[in-house]
């Protein structure tokens, strides 16, 4: 520690290299990895069975169950798209391509939630579901450095627990095919943007 407090100056310099570090790798994974413009245009698809389900006569249990059933294809269908794309799927040789997977997987955790509505106010379900997508997108606005992260992080959440309450679950998720649509055109701009500076 005085070794810190005695040599600040190199202190300072050694953080602002670990910091343009950061900030490298942070460009990279965004560059490889397209800023993960595969996951949210499988997003649509899926969003788009989600509301073919819905539309449905099913009852709403079962729409609830193929709505979760829906999700499993997500990893296949972003393989499949980061092929066409030309997009590093696995971003082997970055660290922070570790943090992007667990930023993912966290989204596991909070479906338990969206499981106990399930079973004590499935009308909701999908409300609950859709705010979790939404809110679990955030750490991806700093890995990608993404302005279009950050803002459909919190617009999601707040606009279907909304539109959730109010209105059936089938125009949650029209509305919500709507919002990845709109988010995949912003991303895909974005993208553009870093192709161009590179």
């Amino acid at each position: 520690m005085l070794c810190i407090v005695d040599n600040y100056p190199y202190f300072c310099r050694q953080t602002n290299v670990l910091i343009m570090e950061l900030e490298q790798l942070q460009k990279d994974c965004a560059r490889r990895q397209k800023k993960g413009l595969h996951f949210i245009m499988a997003s649509v698809v899926i969003w788009g069975l989600i509301l073919v389900v819905h539309l449905t006569d099913m009852e709403i249990e079962q729409k609830n169950l193929w709505t979760f059933c829906s999700a499993a294809v997500l990893f296949p269908l972003a393989w499949g798209l980061s092929k066409v794309l030309k997009i590093d799927f696995e971003g082997k040789g970055n660290p922070l391509t570790k943090a992007g997977i667990l930023f993912s997987v966290n989204q596991i955790l909070y479906i338990l939630i969206a499981m106990w509505v399930f079973a004590a106010v499935p009308s909701k379900m999908l409300m609950v579901y859709a705010m979790i997508f939404g809110a679990h997108l955030m750490p991806f606005s700093w890995l990608y450095q993404s302005r279009s992260y950050m803002v459909f992080s919190i617009f999601i959440p707040i606009v279907t627990l909304i539109v959730g309450l109010f209105c059936p679950p089938a125009i949650l998720a029209a509305l919500m095919l709507a919002i990845e649509i709109v988010f995949s055109l912003c991303l895909s701009h974005e993208v553009k943007q870093l192709s161009s500076m590179s």
